[in-house]
């Protein structure tokens, strides 16, 4: 018999906001299947009041409430059981933070949790990716997000640190990095990779999921280090508006995709790899199935009673 349940996951960026619905198809004696089934993304782009001003701008908790609002109806037409609507780098920073997310839960009735870097890569974790981790190989993680990177790095299939830095496409646009944080970012890397040797990056982020498909690579095919470099310097001799025409990019892709691909560009250089793998995971995958496993440890807790 199969049973069908419809689950949902809010991801607040420092760049857009997304809402994923997702179908979760159960099987008895098997694992479960999860299926995307929507994706709604809103451009809201937080960071840029939070990284300059350190606070988010009464215009944007306009927008906020609005789509948020908007997000709650769209769960309630999809039937939705159980969601989680996790907030980053930006929501985080926010002196208003708090009190927003507190606005958002009295009006459009979504409880928002604020999560530091550890609780993000550990809800990505939840995704596929360790499926997709070998035990004869090593791997660098790479999380680019419009606030911060999450980085971990994975060796004979366990992992082995993991660290979270604020190195953000919107916080480098608005020039809000501290002056030495390319250095720790660049000595970290090397530090945890120095005694390995073979690694390979996996990268996730809406701007590495755009390269990747704009690439024509075959589905599980990585990009080599050659390839994200030329198209690094492609990106550079292109006008804002010509990467939107040109390169099909959306208006808020078209200016964070240039440090973007330098991060990914840099972490490879430093942990000297030569190709990057592109699984197309996000935060908000991962919280559909981390929200999903704890609800299943939760009910077998309450069935064994």
């Amino acid at each position: 018999m199969l049973t069908i349940k419809n689950y949902a996951a809010i991801d607040i960026g420092s760049n857009a906001v997304r809402l994923l619905i997702a179908n979760i198809f159960e099987q008895e004696g098997q694992e479960p299947i999860f299926k995307k089934r929507s994706l709604v993304r809103v451009p809201i782009r937080l960071g840029a009041d939070v990284f300059l001003g350190a606070k988010i701008s009464d215009k944007n908790i306009q927008r906020m409430l609005d789509t948020m609002t908007a997000f709650r109806l769209l769960m309630n037409s999809h039937n939705i059981e159980h969601y989680r609507a996790c907030a980053t780098s930006a929501m985080r920073e926010a002196s208003n933070g708090a009190e927003i997310a507190k606005l958002i839960h009295q009006k459009a009735k979504i409880k928002i949790d604020i999560i530091d870097g550890n609780d993000e890569a550990a809800i990505i974790a939840a995704t596929d990716l360790h499926s997709l981790i070998k035990s004869d190989k090593n791997y660098l993680y790479v999380d680019v997000g419009g606030g911060s990177t999450e980085f971990t790095f994975y060796a004979k299939g366990h992992t082995i640190d993991s660290q979270s830095f604020k190195l953000g496409t919107v916080r480098i646009l608005d020039e809000n990095l501290d002056i030495d944080m390319w250095e720790s970012v660049e000595n970290w890397i090397k530090k945890v990779t120095k005694p390995y040797t073979k690694i390979e990056l996996i990268g996730s982020g809406g701007n590495i999921n755009h390269i990747y498909k704009s690439s024509g690579k075959t589905i599980g095919k990585p990009l080599s280090y050659f390839y994200l470099s030329s198209y690094y310097q492609m990106l550079q001799t292109l006008s804002f508006e010509e990467r939107i025409t040109q390169l099909n990019m959306n208006v808020d892709r078209a200016d964070v995709i240039i440090p973007a691909t330098k991060i990914y560009l840099s972490a490879m250089k430093w942990s000297r790899s030569s190709k990057i793998f592109v699984p197309k995971i996000g935060l908000a995958d991962g919280v559909v199935k981390s929200l999903y496993n704890e609800i299943k440890a939760r009910d077998l807790k309450i069935n064994t009673n």
